[in-house]
């Protein structure tokens, strides 16, 4: 990595594990809300619905309130479960709040970020939820690697626009040349990456 200064990552599902720390919010979540389901059905349903809704927003094609309200409703479609509207807006208000509570990170994420730490500047570049990745990181404790934190939200724009990475560099007070971009996506973060001259990589190749 000569003249790499900077390492950018994505949080969920490069260091954060989003899948385990999701299903235990939703385990918490139904169980608090008497939705008489059983998780493991819930989630076959949910997990590919998200996916495929987290593309559409990416792309905005839908609003954050969409993807938080279809991806539950049509979950319980799916399942054949009788819900009311207010029900599905508590979920997905108790889902935002309570996703942090769950903080497992991927194996070595730690010491990877230790062995980082010591050569780069770390930040983070994330599409997810403004209130919620920081929560995250915190409760995580790994808030202190990064020196810079950019969210979509924040940018205006979504990975792999040219723009979050761009504010992104600016914020870090870096160039492209010098930097790479370390994440689980291939459109967002990957392909993202390479548009604006940045070295993209997955976490595997650097540890």
């Amino acid at each position: 990595m000569t003249n790499i200064t900077d390492i950018f990552f994505d949080l969920d599902h490069t260091l954060w594990d989003f899948e385990r720390n999701s299903a235990l919010a939703f385990e918490k979540i139904l169980l608090k809300n008497e939705v008489d389901l059983n998780i493991t059905d819930f989630l076959k349903i949910y997990v590919p619905l998200n996916e495929s809704y987290w593309k559409l927003y990416r792309e905005d094609k839908i609003t954050k309130e969409d993807l938080r309200f279809k991806r539950i409703s049509e979950t319980f479609e799916a399942l054949n479960y009788k819900s009311s509207t207010q029900l599905i807006e508590k979920l997905a208000d108790d889902y935002i709040l309570h996703l942090p509570d769950n903080n497992h990170l991927f194996e070595d994420a730690i010491s990877t970020l230790d062995y980082l730490a010591e050569k780069y500047r770390l930040h983070i570049i994330t599409n997810g939820f403004e209130e919620v990745q920081h929560l995250k990181m915190k409760n995580a404790q790994i808030d202190h690697y990064f020196e810079t934190v950019t969210t979509s939200e924040n940018a205006g724009v979504k990975k792999p626009h040219p723009i979050i990475f761009e504010k992104a560099l600016k914020k870090a007070n870096t160039e492209n040349v010098k930097s790479v971009m370390i994440g689980d996506n291939l459109e967002a973060d990957i392909e993202g990456a390479e548009k604006i001259g940045m070295k993209p990589s997955i976490l595997r190749q650097i540890i």
